[in-house]
């Protein structure tokens, strides 16, 4: 049993590490991420297009991967999770975050609601001042992000949307879903 347990955790992991069969490199935030339904499969996957750089900036593998690091210990220092869900997990008292890169609202409220000429930069400004651009009765606290944190936050958030989650969230809106509401 030992020896089934070790093949299967092999298995796993390679397949769950960055750059691995589900979960794309840290330089995935170098480029357009998207989230298409896949009828061979049943569900919706990312898709992972040409570049599209985040904040103007094409990051080395090494950036990257800092910075998306950097992004993940902001989100664990800030509790997130006590508000929010990450792949299902956590609370749900705010949205689950698992693609909310993706999310179209960022373009048709974010974006002009913040002045923002981009989805990261609108984010960005959101995370740096919740209360300012709050829209629903449950208010983000401030967290008193700096704009380094709030952009590492964004690029986190880039990358955790090019996971392959198997189709969760189910229901999530792809461009498909957008074209017929």
């Amino acid at each position: 049993m030992i020896v089934v347990l070790v093949i299967f955790t092999t298995n796993t992991l390679s397949i769950i590490k960055p750059g691995g069969e589900h979960v794309p490199p840290y330089t995935v935030i170098n480029q357009h991420i998207d989230y298409a339904f896949d009828p061979q499969v049943g569900h919706s996957v990312p898709v992972i297009g040409k570049q599209e750089l985040i904040f103007g900036h094409e990051y080395s593998p090494e950036e990257a991967e800092a910075l998306v690091r950097h992004g993940k210990l902001v989100i664990q220092s800030r509790a997130c999770i006590d508000c929010h869900t990450f792949f299902g997990n956590g609370a749900y008292y705010a949205p689950d975050l698992t693609k909310s890169w993706l999310d179209p609202v960022w373009a048709r409220m974010w974006i002009p609601m913040t002045g923002a000429r981009s989805r990261e930069d609108a984010m960005v400004k959101f995370l740096i001042d919740p209360q300012r651009y709050a829209t629903w009765n449950r208010r983000m606290p401030d967290l008193h992000l700096t704009t380094p944190e709030a952009q590492a936050t964004v690029a986190y958030l880039k990358w955790l949307s090019s996971v392959d989650t198997n189709g969760f969230p189910n229901g999530f809106p792809t461009k498909e879903s957008a074209e017929h509401q």
